[in-house]
């Protein structure tokens, strides 16, 4: 949802009526994850993409109905379908589409989302894509990490007060998922299913040392989707100058910018730390400070004897053997890199992998799934 956000509200801001089509389901080899979206405007145009290319016809089609009558569908595209390859899903997998209207009458809180997404604060959107009661399809819940709800309701005062706390343990994940209820809320019943978009500010990717292998990783980390930071406390090779894809760029000491941003809650489950100093007064301080945080990778760059060595001078900061098992050394999968761009992309390639659970081999040579769960 978060990529087609402007468009979206460009049309709400009008006082005009776009379809919003989310995937809300996804098995076997689908070929986007839950979450993903597209926006047919009231003049037909199309921001987005849902399957690059397999579904959007049909579901561009499906959303001039909805434009039309104004009542949410949702529709299933797979190739046990005998329609699947009319519509170009030919890949095995299944995926499950919700299209609704969007309005300033079916979505009021629209423009707080946006607000909320813009300034970098983390929101959630739950919406009803199956229920008995057509009256509560495409019902709309916004919600806050903490507070009251930003807007909505979805019909029930126990169902908003079930999604609440699963909708808020998701916007912590920063996961997107479809979630099942009772008419009323009740977690172990059926007949309600309520599809829950976490915006949650993009993942922090926090590169330290700036070298050249640095400026090609943050071009990547940027690439990929995180909000990447560049960290170095020689203020000569850290400037914006060199680094124009980074969001900033601090000149510090590595370990006290860490702690900085670990007080000010500004680091969580999904942060990736990069350490390619090459430096132990850097480098050391620093990963003891790192592998005590709940980060999610902590990765550092170096030869197998630069490692060994950087072992023994963390024990001796009284580092325990399940810290150190956390830190990934030398950072990245073995792609054989040399450059600086092959190098950032066996770290990117390591962080995909982590992700999604993925082995790292040539999907030639493996059997099974080719798209993974989250991990």
């Amino acid at each position: 949802m978060r990529d087609v956000l402007p468009a979206l509200l460009g049309w709400w801001q009008q006082g005009r009526t776009a379809a919003l089509a989310t995937v809300v389901g996804t098995w076997e080899s689908a070929p986007r994850p839950a979450g993903a979206a597209m926006v047919v405007g009231p003049d037909g145009s199309v921001v987005g993409s849902l399957s690059g290319g397999c579904v959007e016809a049909d579901v561009c089609a499906l959303a001039e109905e909805v434009l039309a009558d104004g009542v949410p569908v949702l529709r299933r595209y797979g190739v046990s379908d005998g329609d699947a390859l009319a519509v170009g899903l030919p890949c095995g997998g299944t995926v499950e589409v919700h299209v609704a209207a969007v309005s300033p009458a079916t979505f009021p809180a629209l423009p707080a989302v946006a607000a909320l997404v813009a300034a970098g604060e983390p929101v959630a959107v739950a919406v009803v894509v199956a229920a008995d009661d057509v009256d509560r399809r495409g019902r709309h819940l916004v919600l806050r990490p903490d507070g009251p709800a930003v807007g909505g309701g979805l019909g029930s005062d126990r169902l908003d007060a079930a999604v609440t706390d699963d909708a808020r343990g998701l916007l912590a994940a920063g996961r997107d998922e479809l979630l099942t209820y009772g008419p009323d809320g009740e977690r172990r019943g059926e007949g309600l299913q309520v599809f829950v978009t976490a915006l949650a500010p993009r993942p922090r990717m926090l590169v330290f040392g700036a070298s050249e292998f640095a400026v090609a990783l943050a071009r990547m980390g940027a690439f990929l989707g995180h909000h990447v930071t560049v960290c170095d406390a020689r203020g000569r090779f850290a400037t914006p100058a060199r680094f124009p894809e980074a969001d900033a760029v601090v000149v510090d000491w590595p370990h006290r910018y860490l702690a900085a941003e670990a007080a000010a809650g500004r680091l969580d489950g999904r942060t990736a730390v990069c350490v390619l100093t090459h430096d132990p007064k850097f480098d050391v301080p620093l990963l003891a400070a790192a592998l005590r945080l709940p980060l999610g990778y902590v990765g550092v760059m170096g030869s197998r004897r630069t490692h060994a060595d950087r072992l023994e001078r963390l024990r001796a900061e009284g580092l325990t053997e399940d810290q150190l098992a956390r830190m990934a050394s030398p950072l990245g999968l073995d792609l054989g890199a040399r450059t600086p761009e092959e190098t950032a992309v066996s770290i990117a390639a390591e962080l995909v992998s982590r992700r999604w659970g993925g082995a790292g081999r040539p999907l030639s040579e493996v059997s099974g799934r080719i798209h993974h769960g989250p991990r």
